[in-house]
């Protein structure tokens, strides 16, 4: 019977509720809603004293329509225990009908004799009380009544609405037996049945006034026996005689339910297609049996027409006199001059004051009527500009107040919304119940008292914003100043805004995907008519449309959060320490999403440096990724000392065989791989001032030299990294001390509002300050070059040079003479003293012995060996050969192959590097923690016999 609980006991659930227990889960969300308000308006289980209105109209509209209805009822359930009522839209019964005669003698008189009301406010949980409450079909079984003397029956309750109007006019409810429950379904279906056949009676009463409206009409007509204006059978000449297609004649009924709804004697002129005119003429029209309606006729007849305004019930002034001139506004010839004015007319004569003849009835309906059809023509337009207005960004916050925009003021005179944080941040939405930040206060003026935006909401389980939520059905509060969950909350902050006129209110859950985000509560104040079922189902249209919305948002969100942190996790938090360069740098991504700009700053052997910045064509997951792996891989290939051109030969390479490889897997989903990546890559060497540098589709950099002088070498430009096949050209330019290097993406520079060569023109004006120091250079371009809203991602990388001093390089050209290899060792022992760096002299010995003898032995021509004093003390030597050592463990017996496995013990590091004119060795000595890696060697060295 769709008790939930029974397991527990619904009596013991409701003992548990009175005495202040939690019962949640144990009863059903309506009656656990309904339990609370009853609660907290004081009702008392065992004294629910129930009003009794003796002026009910018993024969009024609603009981006409549903007499027949209830009879046949009455005669369905003949012999049983069932009582039928009906209570009209405040809850005060108007009918009792009764299965079995001997039941209106056995119950007591608030349950037989019409006139008591059942609203929820008096009689606590109940069928028709909450059937108001809740505006739909409800079951209450047993122990769900609130008050005890119901606990023994059941009832089925069901709203009857007007069908124009969608305003509940009555509840129709069935009381039985709590052991008859087992038939709810059956009786569930029946209910149904009845309440649509009493609302289509309804219908036919509006017909009725409607077709006694119009014979009112044509009988006015034949009076004024107008010529033309009627057919052979009375009936008002058809408009397609005038030459009127569908499209017409729609335009003219839009524009005559307004006129209709206006209820006042008027005439307006319509602009049709093809710049015709028409004049409506609205009649005020009373039926025999005193319905009040008006008439809409239509005037074709051409030539000017004398009209007055009817201001006179408008604001802004009293009405003009016939006669008198009219500004009319501009004709369009496709719509409405959109002036109602009355027309100077003699009585008993036909048509207006200028001869025109009547061309045709267009409506005749009741102003109500036509305030109906305007609202709903309304309402359709709210919703179709809706569409196009809510979801035009991807910003969580935004979309929210989309919808609070679009809904004032033609829905709600206020609107709060009000969304779970981890909304906000994107995330997975948790329960919205828990916790709610108030996201949105808008409305026509700003002095509501509401909760401000940007504060946590803590609510209440009976307020209809948290009803919503639990239920995932909008709520509706009618009237505020009766809503005891809304003022329960908080009365004084309820009572302040209620000062406000605030009287009338729609919460809707926002529900995306079936999960809840948030809910959204529309309230009204200026207009006195409360909410209605279509306002709540508007209210619902429109938070649904602006959940997905938001919810397609919070994703991006989401997204866009994880791809930025994937991406500055990609690229460098801080640089290596070296003396060649001092740098500064910055990251802004796009507006539109996280793209693949990339920057480094890799330390290189002899003190040189190499600043690098690429750009991955395209944005999101992908382009992050992708940039992630160039930079690891122009990392490795640049510890190999390669070449600008040969280090974006492997790059390109790679960036083609991903390609390839991506394409190739993507291809069944429609993947395009790696569109493309261009990339920037300068080595400085600080002991020649010299910097080499090539490009690959990339922007040329910008060089500051130390008298402020800004240009943009003509760097070769190469292919975008990927095509393959064609060569990269490197170019070397003098930078002396002190100068600067701007390297940057396109997205600096490239705007659609800006044109490329104004961008670099304003860039280098930023540049030319000699003595700035990086940080606030970057500071600079970022404040006045940067786009406002850029479409693309910025990497930007500024450098300034270092030399480092003569005094702290040593060079010495030697032949390849074994002999020599004591004398170059006594030249560096020397230099070395005076460099103060006594601590390493021994293990510089070593290295260099060994690495000038495997060049006299392996290599040919003359030898150079340098010392470089920097952060560490660097030993160069340098021939004319091309073949590199490799390090190998030598087996015991071997006389050879310890050398290079020694010079990887003394130094830091080492490695080779080739030149145009052979090859360098290279090593690094640290000279803060020398000594144990020399005593290392020595100990290693007194392990070996042969030495």
């Amino acid at each position: 019977m769709g008790v939930v609980g029974v397991g527990s006991g619904p009596a013991r659930v409701r003992e548990q509720f009175l005495r202040g227990g939690t019962v949640e889960g144990a009863v059903r969300s309506p009656i656990l809603s309904s339990w609370q308000r009853s609660q907290e308006l004081g009702l008392s289980p065992d004294a629910c004293d129930l009003p009794y209105r003796p002026d009910i109209d018993l024969e009024g509209r609603l009981v006409s329509a549903a007499r027949p209805v209830l009879d046949r009822l009455e005669a369905r359930f003949a012999g049983m225990n069932m009582n039928v009522s009906l209570a009209d839209g405040h809850g005060a019964v108007l009918q009792r009908r009764f299965g079995s005669p001997a039941m209106a003698r056995q119950l007591a008189a608030i349950q037989s004799v019409p006139g008591f009301v059942f609203a929820e406010q008096f009689a606590g949980t109940n069928g028709i009380g909450l059937a108001l409450a809740e505006r739909q079909l409800i079951n209450v079984y047993g122990a769900e009544h609130f008050a005890e003397r119901a606990q023994a029956n059941a009832c089925s309750a069901i709203p009857v609405r007007d069908p124009l109007s969608g305003r509940i006019e009555g509840i129709l409810c069935f009381g039985y037996p709590l052991a008859d429950a087992e038939a709810d379904a059956e009786l569930n279906l029946l209910i149904r049945r009845a309440a649509g056949a009493i609302e289509r009676r309804l219908l036919k009463q509006s017909s009725a006034r409607e077709r006694a409206l119009l014979q009112a009409y044509l009988d006015a007509r034949q009076h004024r026996a107008p010529a033309g204006g009627t057919g052979a059978d009375g009936q008002p000449a058809g408009l397609g005689a005038r030459g009127l297609d569908r499209r017409d004649e729609t335009i003219l009924k839009e524009q005559a339910a307004g006129l209709i709804s206006a209820a006042q004697r008027a005439a307006v002129d319509v602009w049709l297609p093809g710049g015709r005119q028409v004049t409506l003429l609205s009649h005020p029209v009373t039926s025999p049996s005193g319905v009040e309606g008006v008439a809409i006729e239509a005037v074709f007849a051409p030539g000017q027409r004398l009209a007055v305004p009817v201001d006179a019930e408008a604001p802004g002034g009293p009405a003009q006199q016939p006669g008198a001139p009219t500004d009319r506004p501009p004709r369009s010839p496709d719509g409405v001059t959109g002036r109602p004015v009355t027309t100077a007319r003699t009585p008993g004569t036909t048509g207006d004051a200028t001869g025109r003849e009547p061309g045709g009835l267009i409506m005749v309906g009741e102003p109500e009527v036509g305030r109906y059809a305007v609202a709903a023509r309304r309402r359709l337009e709210l919703l179709s500009e809706a569409s196009t207005r809510i979801g035009t960004t991807l910003d969580v916050a935004g979309t929210a107040r989309e919808l609070a925009e679009m809904a004032v003021p033609r829905l709600a005179d206020y609107v709060t919304i009000d969304l779970s944080p981890t909304v906000l941040r994107g995330e997975e939405p948790s329960d919205p119940r828990t916790g709610l930040h108030r996201t949105v206060v808008h409305g026509f003026r700003a002095d509501c008292p509401f909760y401000p935006a940007g504060e946590r909401v803590e609510l209440r389980s009976t307020t209809p914003q948290l009803r919503a939520l639990a239920d995932g059905q909008p709520v509706l509060e009618p009237g505020l100043s009766s809503a005891a969950g809304w003022i329960a909350q908080n009365p004084e902050h309820a009572r302040s805004i209620l000062d406000h006129g605030v009287h009338s209110l729609v919460a809707v859950p926002l529900l995306a995907r079936g999960i809840a985000l948030g809910v959204a509560s529309f309230y009204r104040s200026r207009d006195p008519a409360p909410y209605g079922d279509d306002d709540r189902s508007l209210a619902l249209e429109l938070a649904t449309r602006a959940a997905i919305c938001i919810d397609n948002a919070r994703r991006y969100t989401r997204e866009h959060a994880m791809v930025l942190a994937l991406q500055r996790s990609l690229l460098p938090h801080s640089f290596p320490e070296q003396n060649a360069v001092e740098v500064a740098h910055r990251y802004m991504p796009a507006a539109s999403g996280v793209g693949g700009d990339w920057f480094d700053v890799i330390p290189l052997s002899s003190a040189r440096v190499a600043l690098v910045v690429g750009d991955v064509v395209g944005h999101g997951l992908h382009a992050a990724a992708t940039m992630g792996r160039l930079r690891t891989a122009a990392r490795n290939f640049a510890e190999l000392d390669l070449a600008p051109d040969e280090l974006l030969t492997h790059l390109d390479n790679l960036v083609g065989r991903l390609d390839r490889d991506e394409g190739f897997e993507d291809a069944s989903a429609g993947g395009t791989g790696i569109i493309g990546a261009t990339c920037l890559y300068a080595i400085y060497d600080p002991t020649s001032q010299q910097c080499v540098m090539a490009r690959a589709g990339h922007p040329p950099p910008a060089l500051v030299a130390p008298d402020g002088s800004v240009t943009f070498p003509d760097l070769p430009a190469g292919p975008p990294l990927g095509l393959g096949g064609l060569p990269f050209e490197t170019a070397a330019f003098h930078l002396p001390e002190g100068s600067q290097l701007a390297l940057y993406t396109d997205g600096l520079v490239a705007d659609r509002r800006r044109d490329l060569d104004t961008a670099l023109d304003q860039l280098g004006r930023v540049l030319a300050r000699p003595n700035r120091a990086p940080e606030d250079t970057c500071d600079a371009v970022c404040h006045s070059v940067v786009p406002l809203h850029p479409t693309d991602d910025i990497a930007l990388l500024v450098a300034r040079t270092h030399a480092l001093p003569p005094g702290r390089i040593a060079t010495w050209e030697l032949p390849a003479d074994p002999s020599r290899v004591r004398d170059i060792r006594a030249a560096v022992t020397r230099r070395l003293s005076e460099w103060g760096l006594d601590d390493v002299v021994h293990a510089t010995q070593l290295l260099l012995s060994e690495l000038v003898t495997n060049a006299i032995r392996y290599g040919s021509g003359p030898i150079q060996v340098r010392l470089l004093h920097d952060r560490t003390l660097t030993c160069e030597v340098a021939d004319t050969s091309s073949t590199a050592p490799h390090l190998r463990r030598a087996a015991t017996t071997d006389e050879g192959g310890r050398g290079l496995f020694l010079v990887a013990q003394l130094a830091q590091t080492w490695g080779t590097r080739y030149t145009a004119d052979g090859k360098v060795i290279w090593a690094e000595c640290a000279l803060d923690a020398t000594s144990g890696r020399s005593d290392a060697a020595e100990s290693y060295l007194h392990d070996i016999p042969a030495i």
